[in-house]
């Protein structure tokens, strides 16, 4: 498969080896210095082009990418009230879109189990969410896209929940902490506290390696797809467990 890169930084690079290792060929990168490459043939000529840049210049990217014809995976984050235009653009102009706020296949498990435990945790009010997520010290959005996502899942399933905030929250609102801190590629931890104990879930990345190794995946899917598309519908093909299935639904 022949992949192009938007953006060519950590991740970027992370993502150039484990396409590589995966027998992949990377015939295009995209930087701040060279935005000219979107109009080269060589970035024509790309299956699917995985974008990890900015919030700032992500629908840009995706719109310039759609313009040479080319299907975009993206994992940029901090963008995403855009979401609904980029939807109905690739309903109306056939373009194929993937966004996940992350690759990683242990988070997307991960996922799962956070809608599982609010779920139950629905039925037991005396317990009250509360979330911190940790990431490296060039992450620009907070909360994170997972974290937001999590938090998303979790008052979908939960009656006495109906919003997250960052500052002091109100009985009826999940508030998320962040910290940034050196190099940590990224730490989510929700914990549900009552007057006697508390339980708490946690996955913590040890490299970026995990999630440039799924947006691989995701790219090599997204290459014979067409449309919007979502992590769900991945995840969906990849877990053959139908009890699991019916949680990530």
């Amino acid at each position: 498969m022949k992949i192009a890169l938007i953006g060519y930084g950590k991740m970027g690079k992370a993502i150039e080896q484990a396409a590589k290792a995966r027998g992949h060929e990377i015939v295009s990168i995209i930087d701040v210095d060279n935005p000219e490459g979107f109009s080269s043939p060589e970035f024509r000529s790309a299956d699917v082009a995985i974008e990890f840049t900015t919030p700032s210049t992500a629908v840009d990217n995706y719109r310039r990418a759609f313009a040479e014809g080319v299907k975009v995976v993206s994992g940029t984050t901090g963008w995403t009230d855009r979401m609904p235009e980029i939807e109905e653009f690739c309903r109306k102009e056939g373009a194929t879109f993937f966004w996940s706020s992350n690759y990683s296949i242990g988070v997307n498990i991960f996922f799962a189990l956070n809608r599982y435990l609010s779920a139950i945790m629905n039925d037991f009010p005396q317990y009250h969410p509360s979330m911190e997520e940790v990431h490296h010290i060039h992450k620009l959005d907070h909360p994170s896209g997972t974290a937001i996502s999590l938090a998303s899942d979790l008052i979908r399933s939960t009656d006495r929940i109906d919003a997250w905030t960052e500052d002091t929250p109100a009985p009826t609102q999940l508030h998320i902490g962040h910290r940034r801190e050196g190099e940590v590629p990224g730490i989510h931890s929700i914990s549900w506290e009552s007057d006697v104990d508390t339980i708490t879930i946690t996955h913590s990345a040890k490299s970026r390696m995990g999630f440039a190794q799924g947006a691989v995946v995701a790219a090599e899917w997204v290459a014979t797809q067409q449309g919007f598309l979502t992590m769900d519908q991945l995840m969906h093909r990849i877990i053959s467990n139908t009890k699991l299935i019916d949680i990530l639904k």
